[in-house]
């Protein structure tokens, strides 16, 4: 691969330095979606990591189970704990060329459902998932797929394995982020789960391949404008959104289609939702304490 290939694809998914926020200290049913995708997110980044310190991070995390598969450049982990068991696909590496050579495979197959798939996504499966599905035959904990980018498409493609194999556990949820186009439309919507993708404002990986070659997506859109911001738009606005991010990258020196893609983009705009989110429930929080707090009055 050339070198300006190898930089543009380290820029697209260089893993994010500095702590996570995300604890795993119950089961994540219990949380928000916001909650839920910003440790997914986290635990998609994790997985760019080496294997020493991706364990050492999930277990800071509250996952001290942590297992690798590695097969041919296709590359995944199994976080884990008693309430839950997360598998977290590795996204493209600047210098592995299996898995730049899968994501610019366009050729299709048939799925093992109905439709049909995008060839270089289902092999990164084809060679992960006997081992994946032996690893998680018992498993009877809550379980749930994510990834970034390569890693959300692996990811997704997982998921819908899962519910045809012999393991015991069906799916909880699938996130994924930054995640291209899988396959057609009958493909991605013939198993159903709970299925979020996220879209940062002009990320290119989220419009490849083609929707026009019939390519389509798995999960309902959860979209970030150009200010990082949780957005519905019209086709007409996110025209004008995306423009307005594209400016603004450049007046800062990026190109935001790639720069959007980045992982750390994704989970610096999640923390905020976050952040966002429970400050708004901190008053209605303050409402149900403060009563119990007044001191009480004693008649004469």
């Amino acid at each position: 691969m050339g070198a300006f290939a190898q930089r543009a694809v380290a820029l697209l998914n260089s893993p994010v330095a500095g702590a996570a926020t995300s604890a795993a200290d119950g089961p994540i049913e219990s949380m928000s979606m916001l909650r839920k995708s910003l440790l997914f997110a986290e635990l998609s980044n994790f997985a760019y990591l080496p294997r020493a310190e991706a364990g050492q991070a999930a277990f800071e995390m509250g996952f001290p189970e942590i297992r690798f598969y590695d097969r041919d450049g296709a590359q995944a982990y199994i976080f884990a704990n008693g309430d839950d068991a997360v598998v977290t696909c590795r996204g493209t590496e600047p210098h592995d060329w299996n898995d730049v050579r899968a994501a610019l495979n366009l050729g299709i197959v048939v799925g093992e459902t109905v439709g049909w798939v995008h060839r270089g996504f289902k092999q990164e499966v084809d060679d992960l998932w006997p081992r994946l599905e032996q690893a998680l035959a018992s498993n009877r904990r809550a379980l749930w797929f994510t990834g970034h980018s390569l890693g959300g498409a692996m990811a997704a493609i997982c998921a819908g394995r899962c519910t045809l194999s012999s393991i015991r556990s069906n799916p909880d949820g699938l996130f994924t982020f930054g995640s291209p186009r899988i396959g057609s439309w009958r493909y991605v919507n013939y198993v159903q789960m709970e299925a979020y993708r996220w879209v940062n404002n002009n990320d290119i990986i989220t419009r490849l391949p083609p929707a026009w070659l019939g390519f389509r997506h798995k999960g309902q859109e959860i979209y970030l404008n150009a200010y990082g911001e949780i957005r519905r738009l019209t086709p007409w606005q996110r025209i004008k959104d995306r423009w307005r991010g594209f400016v603004r990258g450049l007046r800062e020196g990026s190109f935001d289609h790639f720069a959007d893609h980045s992982i750390g983009r994704y989970i610096e705009h999640i923390r905020a939702a976050v952040a966002e989110e429970e400050a708004a429930a901190a008053p209605w929080r303050r409402q149900r304490v403060e009563p119990d707090a007044m001191p009480l009055r004693v008649a004469a």
